[in-house]
């Protein structure tokens, strides 16, 4: 059986290797540098305009279709994507990469920034609303209706999204909320698997409008807690910072390791802070622009002008935040792994108990905001391929296996889902860029003023 196990193990390891290799992560950059042309660099023409919508006028839409407001969509895909990569990603891109890779986690969150508003502007124009006034959308409508072909990429989206919500947004996820709570503060992970999953089943049973509600006010509450303690250790160290950013500068077109390694080692900096990008923020692979057609909104471009900033806020914030904190305590050359890293350098930098806390904490938010976010992107895929009627049944499922994650050993789930996460994006590369034309016509229309 053991047996069995490991070369199902090793199988898996090859598969997701190559799921996840060169290829793919280039189609996902090339796909947002493409974009970025062709929408004439939307992201930096209107980057205040996209706050401004996010975060002064978030509630103007009250009156429009949809099911929850343009910051509630905005949460609800941070809640998603502001995980576990955003602590032990960033470590672990810096562990193989060096300090040059978190400028290459930057390059990728600005191009990332125009693959995330293509996708909301498509969510939002061929959602559909069903037959109880609620909006559905997301790859695989815009696949299937907006591409005469479509019907296929459609089906394997939902598909590979549907597995991709039990593992990397579910069980993967708790399982990280136990192992961080028993670590940091002693709790048995049974009980940590009774609680969470108690709290996971009364917010999802409420479907999205429940999900948004408690996204609304737990992203900000857990971005905030993290970034004021890494602020903290940042402005105690105020001084370094200029060293800082010159080391990561230089460490990402000449990293110490080019000496020895050649050019292998100049692009494993690039490849590891793209990457570990592309985990993070998870522009290219299709979930967030589920929870943007939800949204409230008068027009596709105002609301994916609000979906882009996820990504800046993702990797441009949160990650920055982690990755420079790893590197002004010295922490990124003690050559600790993951969620370690970052732990010493919090400890480090705040003391030992109070900033190994402040990681398990946030560690445990990030995780169990995920599970929320990712419940809700499986529900919409579930419901595609089988019907409204599986929704009830995908929801007692999804949190049944949340008790499963926290206390099962998953290293066969973690490949596994890994895989059918890397894999949701081909299809969706294929809707963005077959339908980059109705992208920019929309675009222009809205920058001229030509549509309310």
């Amino acid at each position: 059986m053991n047996d069995w196990l490991s070369s199902l193990s090793a199988l898996l390891d090859l598969i997701d290797g190559v799921v996840w290799g060169p290829p793919l992560v280039i189609l996902l950059v090339g796909a947002g540098l493409f974009l970025t042309v062709r929408l004439g660099f939307v992201q930096f023409t209107q980057f205040f305009h996209a706050f401004y919508l996010a975060l002064i006028k978030r509630r103007e839409n009250d009156d429009q279709p949809g099911d929850i407001t343009h910051f509630q969509a905005l949460m609800t895909a941070l809640a998603a994507t502001v995980g576990t990569g955003n602590i032990a990603g960033v470590a672990l891109a810096i562990y193989w990469g060096g300090p040059g890779a978190l400028f290459w986690m930057w390059m990728t969150g600005l191009v990332g920034m125009a693959t995330k508003y293509a996708e909301a502007v498509l969510a939002v124009e061929y959602r559909i609303q069903d037959s109880h006034g609620r909006m559905r959308g997301g790859p695989m409508y815009y696949l299937s209706r907006g591409l005469a072909w479509g019907a296929v990429p459609a089906f394997l989206f939902a598909l590979f999204g549907a597995f991709a919500s039990f593992g990397i947004g579910n069980m993967t996820q708790s399982n990280s909320v136990a192992t961080a709570l028993q670590a940091s503060f002693g709790v048995a992970p049974e009980i940590t698997a009774v609680g969470l999953t108690l709290c996971t089943g009364l917010v999802i049973l409420g479907g999205i409008k429940s999900v948004a509600r408690t996204a609304e006010i737990l992203v900000p509450m857990m971005i905030l807690l993290y970034i004021g303690a890494g602020g903290i250790i940042l402005i105690a160290n105020v001084s370094a910072l200029p060293g800082v950013f010159a080391l990561i500068f230089q460490s990402a077109f000449t990293p110490p390791a080019v000496a020895g390694g050649g050019i292998a080692a100049f692009t494993t900096v690039i490849f590891q802070g793209v990457k570990r990008g592309i985990f993070s923020n998870e522009s290219g692979l299709g979930s967030s622009p589920i929870a943007a057609a939800a949204a409230q909104t008068r027009h596709p471009v105002s609301q994916a002008l609000v979906s882009m900033t996820q990504t800046f806020i993702d990797t441009l914030v949160v990650c920055t935040f982690t990755g420079l904190v790893i590197i002004v305590t010295g922490s990124w050359d003690d050559k600790l792994e993951g969620a370690a890293m970052t732990t010493q350098a919090f400890a480090l930098g705040l003391g030992s108990s109070f900033g190994s806390g402040i990681v398990a904490i946030s560690l445990a938010l990030f995780a169990y905001s995920t599970l929320l976010g990712w419940s809700y992107y499986g529900e919409r895929c579930v419901e595609y391929l089988v019907g409204e009627k599986a929704i009830v049944y995908y929801r007692i499922v999804f949190t049944a296996l949340v008790a499963v994650g926290c206390l099962a050993k998953l290293e066969l789930v973690w490949a596994f889902s890994d895989i059918m996460n890397g894999l949701m994006a081909l299809p969706n590369l294929i809707g963005l860029i077959f339908l980059s034309g109705v992208t920019a016509r929309i675009t222009r229309e809205y920058l001229a003023g030509k549509r309310d």
